[in-house]
């Protein structure tokens, strides 16, 4: 087989590890990473090593989906104290780095009272040295501003935390990715290499040209046994779909959750590409209805479900450039996504408010986001309008209604959009469900949970259309697809308050006859 032309099976997945937990912003992103390893993770392992059995009682507790709960069996429990131990030794430049944020955070709240900042920089301590800059916003708040791209430079950031696993889907739902790390398994094909490493690149392309598995061995530096493994994930025929391109006009296909293809025959955007290989349901689309190249892969913001490092490094090599929002530079709780992915190896385009990509045949215009991150001051979130075969497309993502007028502006610039996709994620996770570890100072669980990451309800979905006029509306599935529980780990019914607002909006929409539905798996749209 080493001289055999093969391809990649379809139903091989990847899964991204960083520390051996699966990779996401807020672990890849160094400042935040920092955070979550020293506040987050190393507490949950600690936890767990107390009581195993309380956290995998916990995890298979469906009133419990989603919580922070290791799900590993009590008997792999000394692979779960071997791997604590790792990190505390290996990785305590990172964990000296978190801490010293906590304590420089305390020490503006304790001395920055509205004079002169120099004095407090010898007082920081020594990890923050060259890497902050003190100042203040004009109500003489005191903050700490990171060097973003200097820490990416620094100790804080290695790509030793990085691996890669390779194994098939087995129909079992994988355990939750912000609480479960992954450990060595004997049908798990384990590639320590970073994300970045051009080996991957070759072997992703192989799902849609072929190559030798000897070619994909050099790539990847395999050694006997990892190759052998790996050719049980080859075939000697591709499983690419034969409609994946069109001929004339214009397509747009749901591929599940926030993930949209976008196509001509001239040119394919794909929005936050979140395209797992789990589930067995046929009424889906899939990695192989993905087009050969695709122009722009358009990310609207910075959660773990909608930047899916699985997917994206299937595609690198096979994307013209990642566009991204721009960040607020240096701002704790808004890591910038366009260095967070150029170090992974991808073409990135930042974009603000209104800035344009052209493509072939069309262009992309970065409009604004609202809400959806608990009233943190975070900038790095955009919707898009996209103009393709003579059709415009309003993708909203999870961007809320919370103030309709900005979407008159929207239209005022644009138009009016034949198609909008919106997010209904109305009651969203609290505040202290992702972004504790980046709280130095304690919230009260009444407060995280008045602060949700939620989009819009059907009052505000209604003011967001009747602002915009579009002609259709489309809301997202909210992970309600059977492949993303890992990554989702939601559950909803007919009497769930989302479920409930999105038919009172669907309802809003007939009164009116605007073409409206509620996504679910797979859908298409020709012109």
């Amino acid at each position: 087989m080493s001289d055999e032309q093969v391809f990649l099976r379809s139903k091989v997945i990847i899964e991204p590890l960083v520390d051996r937990f699966v990779a996401q912003p807020h672990t890849l992103a160094p400042i935040e990473a920092a955070m979550n390893l020293a506040f987050l993770h190393v507490p949950l392992l600690e936890s767990y090593l107390q009581s195993p059995q309380v956290h995998v009682a916990a995890s298979n507790n469906p009133e419990l989906r989603g919580g922070y709960f290791i799900n590993i069996a009590e008997e792999r429990a000394d692979e779960v104290r071997d791997l604590l131990s790792a990190i505390k030794q290996d990785r305590a430049d990172m964990l000296r780095f978190a801490e010293a944020i906590a304590a420089g955070q305390e020490l503006l709240r304790a001395n920055a009272t509205g004079f002169d900042l120099t004095p407090l920089y010898p007082k920081l301590p020594p990890e923050l040295g060259g890497l902050v800059e003190l100042a203040y916003d004009t109500n003489n708040q005191a903050q700490m501003r990171f060097m973003e791209p200097v820490i990416y430079k620094s100790p804080v950031y290695t790509e030793a935390r990085q691996s890669v696993q390779l194994s098939f889907e087995t129909g079992i739902e994988r355990p939750f990715i912000l609480s479960t790390p992954r450990l060595k398994s004997p049908d798990v094909l384990e590639l320590d290499i970073p994300f970045r490493h051009a080996g991957l690149e070759e072997l992703f392309k192989t799902r849609v040209r072929p190559t030798t598995l000897g070619h994909l061995r050099e790539a990847l530096e395999l050694d006997d046994a990892q190759a052998a493994q790996l050719s049980t994930m080859l075939s000697a025929r591709p499983s690419l779909a034969e409609d994946r391109h069109i001929e004339g006009g214009g397509r747009i296909r749901y591929f599940g959750h926030a993930c949209l293809v976008l196509q001509t025959p001239e040119a394919a955007i794909v929005t936050d590409p979140f395209i797992s290989a789990d589930s067995t349901a046929g009424d889906r689309y899939t990695l192989d209805d993905l087009p050969d190249f695709i122009d722009l892969v358009l990310i609207t913001h910075g959660h773990q479900d909608h930047i899916v490092l699985e997917t994206l490094l299937q595609l690198r090599g096979r994307v013209g450039a990642i566009v991204v929002p721009r960040s607020s530079r240096g701002n704790l709780a808004d890591p910038s996504i366009a260095l967070m992915l150029k170090h992974q190896g991808f073409p990135v385009i930042e974009v603000d408010d209104f800035d344009e990509v052209e493509f072939p045949g069309g262009k992309i215009t970065a409009t604004p986001f609202l809400g959806e991150h608990c009233d943190l001051d975070i900038r790095g979130k955009s919707t898009y309008w996209a103009e393709l075969a003579g059709k415009k497309i309003y993708i909203g993502a999870d961007s809320s209604g919370i103030d309709p007028s900005l979407y008159r502006y929207v239209k005022g610039h644009l138009g009016t959009a034949d198609y909008a996709f919106l997010g209904m994620e109305c009651d969203g996770a609290p505040l202290t469900w992702l972004y504790q570890a980046l709280l130095t100072i304690p919230v009260t669980k009444k407060m995280s949970n008045s602060r949700k990451l939620s989009g819009s309800n059907a009052e505000q979905a209604a003011a967001i259309m009747t602002e915009l006029g579009a002609k259709e509306a489309y809301i997202y599935a909210m992970g309600e697809e059977d492949w993303l529980g890992h990554v989702m780990a939601t559950t909803y019914t007919e009497d769930t308050y989302q479920i409930k607002q999105i038919d009172e909006f669907l309802a809003w929409c007939a009164d009116r006859n605007i073409k409206a539905g509620h996504l679910f798996k797979q859908q298409e749209w020709r012109w």
